[in-house]
């Protein structure tokens, strides 16, 4: 548990260190205390005994919603050292202020009996009597004004002062409906940005001198009754303004609210829920939860698909990992159908090897893209205009295509790095270069997991993560959905963890026993609910990272493959079997698996043997020489964002990365 503060109690000389309310406060010097106390998470504080050693004291308190509980001492040599009437021992008073924190008052008595110092111990540091009265007093008043129309997931500041580690939000879970507040404090070394909402290192948040993100004008979407002419809503001015200008990029009203209440749910313009009268396979599929299997199988009767995808430049520091993987020479990495298994990899540009690329695209497997530059800023996929999106994801496929020579329209897929999604103008331009689905959203851990959905209709569950844009409008592309793992070591034992989307922020997986157990026991979660796909999703640097992580995967993918009803599949495979729901007897002949165009088993050599290593560069990135690896000629530029071909760069960057897709076939 992460150390809160350490401090000195003034005129006593008593050390105290701090951690969380959940935690303990211990004390040192020429009195030593020890107190330990639990507080659980909705505030209430319940007892646990504190350390028994000769320095110490021990007591238990409760408190519910609020109030003070003297706690009784008990240890003979604190009471000996402290100072106070001869037989009495110093009290300790816990405060639950509102059930929201615990706060500890000791009082320090002399032999006469005269309080001589009173200090009030709570997580965020010390507060004297004066400051805990005017706490006390205008703590309702100051609950309600800070919470007044404030998200609930929106942490904020109560004081500029101190190390800008420390942020609280509004919690309404509490007892009688009481809101309160939460407090979290970053850990040592790291600061709130208040902005992206999350704690990064303390040198790169510039904004600890605010409070709270600024605050935007909201229209009045909800009126009691009709204030504004018929297809015509309220801006938060008052003014109103056709339904269609909201949430469309353009400010409109004055105060502009009508661009500032654009999420999955409240765009008014928003996709409408699931109607499976209207959304039918296979160009569309949707359902209430996202639960349905499509075609209506029984679970019996669903292949159990498993996707294994990789983030990243492909080259030589990953390429033998692939390979071992995915020997289709060896019989036990076979599917039940005769076909070797097939994984998809989005390939990010830097440093990528592009024979490699097609080596891999030869045997069969599935290129997508995951960006042209990666950069490494948040903000910039999240609120990343459609020109960037653009030049990023069409930009990187003309140049997978071109450098690792596949020219059969298959690079349909696109991931958004850090998996920012880009809200509707990613999704638009998707629909305009003729991209089939992403692969970027992420669903919370359910008991039941969720199947790859269409966009046409709403998203079947919430927009995960912080500072998430999920697109609120209908595009006719598919999610193929990343669903959380459930990382607990021992699931019918530990405690309930949030899920991890990709395998390797599973943290709490250290070895190559914990990972095997986490496989077996998440393709069970699926095999033995609605059968949805299994997503497993890495970074190759965590499998080589140690190698009983690589062992145990193959281990994994040889004891699934002993089974008739498994079949490990790229991400348009799913598609193809989504469009064409297929009852397992059925599955060895399913012609989508086993077609010209899906290279079920593929053997024979490389395109290129020696590839050619074009040292390239930029005016785009200054001082750096690039090597690219290509069985192609090589460019007479290393191709970058304003000049994806490498022919030359060019101020005009849609002239060069606007595709032509008139006279390709970019369909599954």
């Amino acid at each position: 548990m992460a150390e809160l503060d350490t401090r000195y109690v003034p005129d006593i000389n008593i050390k105290y260190t701090f951690q969380s309310t959940c935690g303990s406060l211990s004390g040192q010097g020429v009195a030593a205390v020890a107190v330990k106390v639990l507080a659980c998470a909705c505030g209430a504080c319940a007892p646990e005994t504190a350390c028994e050693t000769r320095d110490a004291f021990a007591g238990a308190v409760a408190c519910g919603g609020g109030g003070e509980k003297d706690l009784p001492s008990g240890g003979k040599s604190a009471a000996e050292q402290l100072p106070h009437p001869a037989g009495e021992r110093p009290p300790v008073r816990f405060v639950c202020r509102g059930g929201i924190y615990v706060a500890a008052a000791v009082h320090y008595r002399d032999a006469a009996a005269q309080t001589i110092g009173e200090t009030i111990l709570t997580g965020n540091g010390f507060m004297t009597p004066r400051e805990k009265r005017q706490a006390d007093e205008g703590d309702e008043q100051s609950v309600d004004e800070l919470c007044k129309n404030r998200p609930a997931d929106e942490y904020f500041r109560l004081s500029t002062e101190g190390d800008c580690r420390d942020v609280v939000r509004c919690d309404q879970a509490g007892e009688n409906g009481i809101t309160r507040l939460a407090g979290v404090r970053c850990p040592q070394g790291l600061a709130f940005d208040i902005e992206r909402q999350t704690c990064d290192w303390k040198t790169r948040v510039k904004n600890c001198d605010k409070l709270d993100k600024p605050r935007k004008a909201l229209p009045n979407l909800k009126t009691d009754e009709p204030v504004c002419p018929k297809d015509q809503l309220q801006c938060g001015n008052g003014e109103c303004i056709n339904k269609d200008l909201f949430c469309n990029d353009r400010p409109d009203c004055k105060d502009d609210s009508d661009e500032n209440a654009c999420s999955v749910e409240t765009d008014p313009n928003r996709a409408p829920d699931c109607d499976p009268n209207q959304c039918v396979l296979p160009d569309c599929f949707c359902s209430a939860d996202g639960t349905r299997i499509p075609g209506g199988l029984e679970p019996s009767q669903v292949p159990q698909l498993i996707t294994i995808t990789f983030n990243g430049a492909v080259n030589v520091d990953n390429m033998d990992l692939y390979e071992e993987i995915f020997n289709n020479s060896l019989p036990n990495r076979m599917n039940p159908n005769g076909c070797s298994i097939k994984g998809t990899f989005f390939v990010s540009h830097k440093y990528s090897n592009y024979a490699f690329i097609q080596e891999l695209h030869r045997k069969g497997h599935e290129i997508a893209v995951f960006s042209l530059t990666h950069k490494d800023d948040p903000k910039y996929w999240t609120g990343g205009s459609y020109d960037d999106w653009l030049a990023e994801m069409a930009g990187a496929r003309l140049i997978t295509e071109r450098f690792a020579n596949i020219s059969d329209g298959s690079i349909v897929g696109i991931r958004a790095p850090y998996l920012r999604v880009g809200g509707n103008k990613q999704f638009q331009m998707m629909e305009h270069q003729f991209f089939v689905y992403d692969a970027s959203i992420t669903a919370s851990l359910g008991r039941v997991p969720i199947w790859p959905y269409t966009l046409f209709f709403r998203m079947p569950h919430k927009c995960n993560g912080n500072a998430q844009n999920c697109p609120s409008r209908s595009h006719p592309v598919w999610e193929m959905v990343m669903n959380e793992l459930d990382r607990r070591d021992d699931p019918t034992f530990d405690e309930s963890l949030p899920g991890c989307h990709m395998v390797d922020s599973c943290s709490n997986i250290q070895t190559g026993e914990q990972f095997g157990r986490l496989l077996r026991h998440n393709f069970n979660r699926h095999f033995s609910t609605n059968r949805a796909p299994l997503g497993l999703h890495f970074h190759a640097s965590w499998l080589k990272s140690k190698r009983e992580f690589k062992d145990e995967l193959i281990k994994f993918i040889e004891e699934m493959l002993k089974r008739n009803d498994v079949y490990f599949v790229n991400m348009l495979q799913v598609i193809q079997w989504m469009q064409t729901p297929t009852e397992l007897d059925n599955m060895r002949d399913f012609t989508e698996w086993k077609d010209e165009n899906s290279k079920c088993d593929v053997k024979g050599q490389p395109f290129c043997s020696l590839s050619n290593p074009c040292p390239l560069t930029t005016r785009e990135l200054p001082g750096e020489t690039i090597r690219l690896f290509t069985c192609m000629e090589c460019p007479n530029y290393y191709p970058w964002i304003l000049d994806p071909t490498g022919d030359g760069f060019s101020t005009r960057r849609k002239r060069n990365i606007h595709l032509n897709f008139k006279n390709k076939n970019h369909s599954i």
